[in-house]
């Protein structure tokens, strides 16, 4: 049987869909400035000018109340602030892949030590990123390109379509990563730990996003892309995009 929905319906459904947040900017900036000011991170807030926390977090318009998937957080830097972004009404996931489960051990018990209670981390069962419930946020920094190492492009649209998945209507995903030459594609992901800017707009909206914005913020025009990225003549400075993409909705 059929049932026709009346206009009050309809928006009745839409309002109770599950569709990503969007923050006012004042909101952003408050619930950033004062989780970056958090006495409890003062070990990591030394790195926050050369990581351009600020300006990233801000750009990327995460809030009170998001649901937030760190991709691949390292030892948990990314995590540290958005616990505090986000708040007692918010959620954060650190993930991995069961690939990197290995990698994942340290950065867990130390998460799990501060307790943080609005913090779960997670270890996938496999290698694309799932999620029980959808969730506004999916954010990677400098580990898009891992990805294509195990895989190729076959591995980074997987991956894509995995988060496109995962996420709520109107739900964001942020990707930073070191930049390679124009043109170069995905080939120098093994031996510069490199990705070109162009190619991962192409990947990412070939899942289904649309590319809404990009930050210089980090961008570094005295990096001519040559280097690896852990070369002591780049490290820590390299060149890096600030993508923001959007699932419609």
């Amino acid at each position: 049987m059929r049932v026709a929905l009346t206009g009050v319906a309809i928006v009745a459904l839409m309002a109770t869909a599950a569709v990503a947040k969007d923050h006012p900017a004042a909101e952003t900036k408050k619930a950033v400035s004062a989780a970056l000011a958090d006495p409890a991170r003062a070990d990591q807030a030394v790195d926050d000018a050369r990581r351009k926390a600020a300006e990233t977090l801000i750009f990327a318009g995460v809030g009170p109340g998001d649901t937030v998937i760190d991709y691949l957080p390292g030892k948990g830097y990314w995590t540290r602030i958005f616990t505090g972004v986000v708040g007692a009404k918010g959620h954060v996931y650190p993930m991995w892949p069961a690939v990197s489960a290995a990698r994942a051990t340290a950065t867990v018990e130390d998460l799990k030590g501060r307790n943080l209670a609005n913090v779960t981390p997670v270890v996938g069962p496999g290698d694309i990123p799932t999620s029980d419930k959808p969730v506004d946020i999916f954010w990677t920094v400098e580990n898009y390109h891992d990805v294509a190492n195990n895989g190729g492009e076959a591995a980074l649209a997987a991956v894509n379509k995995g988060v496109f998945n995962l996420l709520k209507p109107g739900g964001t995903y942020i990707v930073v990563d070191h930049a390679s030459a124009p043109g170069t594609g995905i080939t120098t992901t093994k031996t510069l730990h490199r990705i070109d800017g162009a190619a991962v707009k192409a990947q990412v909206i070939a899942a289904g996003f649309k590319f809404v914005g990009e930050s210089k913020a980090l961008n570094n025009p005295a990096d001519d892309h040559s280097l690896p990225v852990f070369d002591e003549k780049i490290r820590g400075h390299t060149d890096q995009f600030i993508y923001k993409f959007r699932k419609p909705g």
